[in-house]
């Protein structure tokens, strides 16, 4: 579905990303994984056309430059990590903005369809009780729920989330990536996702991608990327004593 050759992206004389090349699947949900300033929310931004960068982005087969913005929004959608609403819009106003990119014509007023999607996005995050709730009376877990809600109504093919559960409780994490977890089932489905928590990673994703200091350390099912050696080169630490560790408190 999405394929990336040789991503690179520079700041001035800095190399964030270097060189990172990997494919998603139908049906995968790939994790990109890593400490902190390895260059995953910034490759993020790239396939999502956030930042300029070299190299070369697939999207089934065309290159992802040669699509409209309309088009793109169609096929990809992007919950970035930090969203922020600063008019007093209602829960289900903002999750309808997620079908823009399938409204037509005279000021895009027509959208086949959209009104069933809008309608599955808030009862799949369990919204629809607050429909006509202002933002700004949400929770951040109600939020996030909001802002998935409204890439699950823009109905794409690909989902890019930058720390979906980010500052979320333990409550709202599984919430949310199980919510995932059900979209990304569905036939002709995929899911990119940038993560932190390493055993978030491991129950959640098929595939990985390791990134350290902007180049790919490893590529592949999941159980091969966070092995104990490469979690090691990585981090510098041994990942899988600590996690047994900080495990072994609650047995």
């Amino acid at each position: 579905m999405l394929k990336a050759e040789n991503v690179t992206v520079r700041y001035g004389g800095h190399t964030v990303v270097d060189g990172v090349s990997f494919e998603l699947m139908e049906g995968q949900w790939l994790m990109l994984a890593g400490p902190n300033g390895a260059g995953k929310s910034t490759l993020v931004e790239a396939l999502s056309g956030g930042v300029p960068y070299t190299g070369r982005v697939w999207l089934e087969g065309k290159e992802i430059r040669s699509f409209k913005p309309a088009q793109l929004a169609r096929k990809m959608g992007v919950l970035a990590q930090k969203n922020a609403v600063g008019y007093a819009y209602s829960v289900e106003e903002v999750v309808a903005m997620g079908r823009y990119a399938h409204a037509s014509g005279f000021l895009r007023a027509r959208d086949e369809g959209g009104r069933d999607q809008v309608e599955r996005a808030l009862a799949l995050t369990g919204l629809t009780q607050l429909r006509h709730a202002s933002v700004l009376t949400l929770s951040g877990g109600e939020l996030q729920r909001m802002f998935l809600a409204q890439v699950f109504a823009q109905d794409p093919q690909i989902l890019i989330l930058d720390e979906p559960a980010n500052h979320l409780d333990l409550v709202y994490q599984k919430h949310i990536f199980s919510l995932i977890q059900e979209w990304q089932k569905q036939p002709g489905r995929a899911v990119i996702s940038v993560v932190h928590d390493l055993s978030l990673a491991r129950r959640y994703g098929s595939h990985a991608v390791l990134l350290h200091q902007g180049r790919c350390m490893s590529r592949g099912a999941i159980r091969d990327v966070l092995t104990r050696e490469c979690l090691q080169r990585v981090y510098d630490m041994d990942v899988y004593q600590w996690m047994r560790e900080m495990l072994g408190q609650w047995a």
